[in-house]
């Protein structure tokens, strides 16, 4: 059933980098869960308890901008009003994860669902890519001493030896 509402890809493209934490914004959350995002943001106000500082959290002003310069729009929300009225919330994993005890429909539901494989999938991922780190700088210390020693010797080889300088001065007797 949550295949046919969600693409595990279509929730990775999603999620987003910002306080180095991956987070999912309040209206495309709102869109994966097919409501307005007002209807979203009012659920989880009657709910405040459920979501601390950790969960949720509603960017800045300068974080606003720069993520409407990334997208390059104006409006995320509402193209009638020409755009929201105020700064977005984002949800972290485990907010999102509240979310479906605030949101009970069975589409919020399979929803969910998918997010949380899209959270495990990019932790993977990340995994992956600090093991493949760790490989190359395993790597390149093992073979950096060997190639300083020949760019040593080689340098040594196409350089001409240096010629005894004159000394200058008085010679001491």
């Amino acid at each position: 059933m949550s295949k046919n509402l969600i693409s595990l890809e279509r929730v990775v493209d999603r999620i987003l980098l910002i306080r180095d934490q991956r987070v999912l914004l309040d209206s495309e959350l709102a869109q994966l869960y097919g409501v307005d995002t007002k209807i979203l943001t009012k659920a989880v106000k009657r709910n405040t308890d459920r979501f601390p500082s950790d969960f949720i959290f509603q960017l800045t002003i300068e974080e606003t901008g720069r993520l409407r310069f990334q997208n390059g729009t104006s409006n995320n929300d509402s193209s009638k009003r020409g755009g929201r009225r105020y700064r977005p919330y984002v949800f972290t994993e485990q907010g999102v994860a509240m979310l479906s005890t605030v949101l009970r429909s069975k589409q919020a539901v399979a929803v969910n669902i998918e997010i949380m494989r899209a959270f495990v999938e990019m932790r993977r991922m990340a995994e992956k890519h600090r093991d493949l780190s760790k490989r190359l700088d395993t790597l390149e210390q093992k073979y950096d001493s060997q190639f300083s020693e020949i760019f040593r010797i080689l340098k040594s080889m196409i350089l001409p030896p240096e010629e005894p300088r004159k000394q200058i001065g008085f010679k001491k007797e």
